[in-house]
């Protein structure tokens, strides 16, 4: 069993490019990505797709859940460069980031058109 998997929505272009990098650093196959949209997804009866759809939302290899921000420290923290997003995860940080990212998770096909001019992936191919 991977040490981490990732429920991730693959109709968001800014979603798919981070799931992208992140399994092109990911060397050791630690990390399984799914995307709530897949038949693959279904297996997985434990995790609400309404909610996988809401936050971001992963398993660690204990079966234990995972939301929003921390799926995302854990997940470069297990290709080496959990650095980058320790800060977000501070005491005096965290409340903060976490509202930025759920702002983000409502928001984020029109953020992905802003900053790559598609909204949303089809079949794993990025239209406008």
């Amino acid at each position: 069993m991977r040490a981490l998997t990732i429920f991730y929505d693959g109709t968001c272009p800014l979603c798919v490019k981070e799931m992208t990098a992140l399994t092109k650093k990911d060397t050791h196959q630690q990390i399984k990505t799914v995307d709530i949209y897949s038949e693959e997804f279904s297996r997985y009866e434990n995790i609400d797709p309404d909610k996988a759809n809401t936050i971001l939302h992963a398993l660690d290899s204990e079966g234990n859940l995972i939301l929003g921000l921390d799926v995302t420290h854990k997940a470069w923290q297990l290709v080496g460069m959990g650095w980058l997003y320790a800060p977000l995860r501070w005491p005096v940080i965290k409340p903060f980031a976490d509202k930025l990212y759920l702002l983000f998770a409502k928001n984020r096909y029109r953020i992905s058109y802003w900053l790559t001019g598609k909204s949303r992936c089809e079949n794993g191919v990025c239209k406008r």
